[in-house]
């Protein structure tokens, strides 16, 4: 089982980058996906998460309404889009298959219920 993560790089404030999570020996639809995000000397943040349909999603505070999580169950693969990218996004970021096909209800309880981490991916954002 393995979740690989990539699109990892270095971004102008104010610009776009589309991380993917791609999912290895693992029965990818049956599992909701998560994204969180780590800066140095920081905790682990929650950023999103996306149902196995696709049809639900939770943001975190810090990026609703420039972040958009999605997948392609066809492809074994969940994207994060990121847009109007802040110094203050900059963190390795991971994604995680949830033991369940729907998200936390809220972005309080993002953490609960994750059942695999993969290694991550660095987003660096400067100018």
């Amino acid at each position: 089982l393995q979740l690989v993560e990539s699109g990892g790089a270095l971004v102008q404030p104010g610009g776009s980058l589309r991380l993917s999570c791609t999912a290895i020996d693992l029965r990818f639809d049956l599992y909701a996906i998560g994204w969180f995000r780590q800066a140095p000397g920081k905790e682990r943040e929650g950023v999103s998460c996306v149902s196995t349909s696709g049809g639900s999603t939770v943001y975190g505070d810090s990026v609703k309404g420039r972040f958009t999580s999605s997948r392609v169950n066809a492809k074994n693969t969940a994207y994060l889009e990121m847009n109007s990218l802040k110094s203050e996004d900059a963190a390795e970021y991971f994604c995680a298959a949830y033991a369940s096909s729907a998200c936390p209800p809220s972005s309080r309880e993002i953490y609960i219920g994750i059942y695999y981490w993969g290694n991550g991916t660095t987003v660096t954002v400067s100018s």
